[in-house]
């Protein structure tokens, strides 16, 4: 049986045939169960060990059932960093790991874990890439209450997502960025895995969600990633120790691995920026790229382009980055790099240039403050899951989505209010998804008589060797 976790190339040389040899050695005696209860135990398995399961499980030698066993395992015993990185080193390997040398001399990634009002991509793709570093980057669909960046995208007639690898390296050479969907031949042991803890209660792992988001991103080929640690109500790390954790982790598997990584741990106890569903968010990520829109959304792009741009070594430090970012959007050379990436992926470019063309709900309703006072909680979680029941995000997956529906979210933590004025604009379909939405809305708002301070952007950085 060939395993292809130790091919480098079309051609192996002489130390992986010596290690394919090995390996088929070892294969001869192992036993998934030994791994099971090693694990299980509290052992720490050997890359070997680890290689060999997750190829089995890959091929489907390895049944779903000691797969789940061992799963739920680690789950309740952990993994060492180094057995996280061994992890994901196997199932970025279990597919095609992509090249990007022969399109580029040197491309960054970037990815975010998750949350409310989060089109970070839409806008720091482009700027980044007018400053001359290109950006390659695999991107998902929403599930529950987190939104998708393919989706969003997809508010415009005729973007394509799902490109194939020629097509990704031809635009990345030309256009210097591309957002596309992962193809099945990309890490597919991970998403059988990911299918399987899905349904078994298995999910909840920083070792397992660590090695899921790493090699996706190794195997897409980026040289240098940088990652967007979502923390608070509406993100899947709900505490900042949490937080921090996992961004230790994925750095130190980037440095591992061979990878420029470093993470931001950035807020999610509310919406980031001021709406929230597909098109709506599209629509404030063009206000952006006209250097217009809300204040805290542009600072973070500002932010996350600023450690990208020093992290490709085009800028000689996160400063100087966000100084070229700030560039890109005041001279329009990030709005022009955005037009030519939704030109090359088959957008129709009339939709981003006037923008009262994309999808409207034909509902707009406000929902105004009962009472003054200083604004103590935006529950993003909430504000998410609202914006569900009108029907922009998925309960299950593969759902389709309303990319005209969403919600204006205009406070803030900290925002003084009087009586009377707006906190949400609801865009729905219908009048029923329109009063389930503003039934959980109602409960989003926390109040507070006195003031209250506001809540910070990012709450630090994690870089390898610190």
């Amino acid at each position: 049986m060939y395993c292809d976790c130790f091919a480098s190339g079309d051609i192996m040389d002489k130390n992986n045939k010596q290690m394919y040899i090995n390996f088929i050695e070892l294969e001869k005696t192992m036993r998934a169960v030994d791994i099971i209860i090693k694990k299980r135990d509290g052992g720490e398995l050997t890359k070997e060990e680890i290689e060999f399961f997750i190829q089995g499980f890959n091929r489907g030698e390895i049944p779903d059932y000691q797969a789940s066993a061992w799963a739920m395992a680690v789950v309740l015993k952990g993994m060492s960093p180094q057995e996280t990185t061994d992890l994901t080193m196997a199932m970025a390997h279990s597919g095609e790991v992509l090249d990007l040398s022969s399109a580029v001399r040197f491309a960054v990634d970037k990815h975010s874990t998750g949350g409310v009002g989060d089109k970070t991509t839409l806008v720091v793709a482009p700027v980044v890439a007018a400053c001359g570093l290109p950006v390659g980057k695999m991107s998902g669909r929403g599930l529950g209450f987190s939104g998708g960046t393919l989706d969003k995208l997809e508010s415009i007639p005729g973007f394509r997502v799902n490109l194939s690898m020629e097509e990704f390296l031809s635009q990345l050479s030309r256009i210097g960025v591309v957002v596309t969907g992962q193809t099945a031949d990309l890490a597919p042991a991970d998403g059988k895995l990911y299918a399987l803890r899905d349904v078994t209660g298995t999910v909840p792992s920083i070792p397992l969600i660590a090695s899921s988001i790493m090699s996706k991103k190794i195997a897409a080929g980026a040289r240098a990633i940088v990652l967007d640690v979502k923390v608070g109500s509406g993100a899947f790390m709900k505490t900042l120790p949490e937080a921090q954790s996992l961004a230790k982790l994925m750095v130190e598997i980037g440095r591992l691995a061979g990878r420029e990584t470093i993470a931001l741990i950035s807020d999610m106890n509310q919406p980031l920026g001021e709406f929230v569903g597909n098109a709506l968010e599209l629509k404030e990520a063009i206000n952006t790229l006209h250097d217009q829109g809300s204040k805290d959304f542009r600072e973070h792009c500002l932010v996350v382009a600023g450690e990208m741009l020093a992290l490709g070594k085009h800028a000689s430090n996160v400063q100087e980055g966000m100084r070229m970012a700030e560039k890109a959007l005041k001279d329009g050379s990030a709005w022009e790099k955005f037009k030519a990436f939704v030109a090359a992926q088959g957008g129709d470019p009339s939709y981003i240039e006037h923008p009262d063309k994309l999808p409207a709900a034909p509902i707009v309703s406000v929902i105004e403050a009962p009472r003054a006072g200083y604004i103590q909680k935006v529950d993003a979680q909430r504000v998410g899951e609202a914006a569900v029941l009108l029907g922009a995000g998925r309960t299950r997956k593969g759902e389709p989505i309303d990319p005209a529906v969403g919600i204006q979210v205009h406070v803030k933590v900290g925002d003084e209010v009087r009586q009377g004025e707006p906190l949400f604009t609801l865009h729905a379909r219908d009048q029923a998804s329109l009063d389930l939405a503003r039934g959980h809305l109602v409960q989003a708002i926390g109040w507070n008589e006195a003031p209250v301070e506001v809540l910070p952007l990012f709450y630090g950085v994690v870089r390898a060797g610190e």
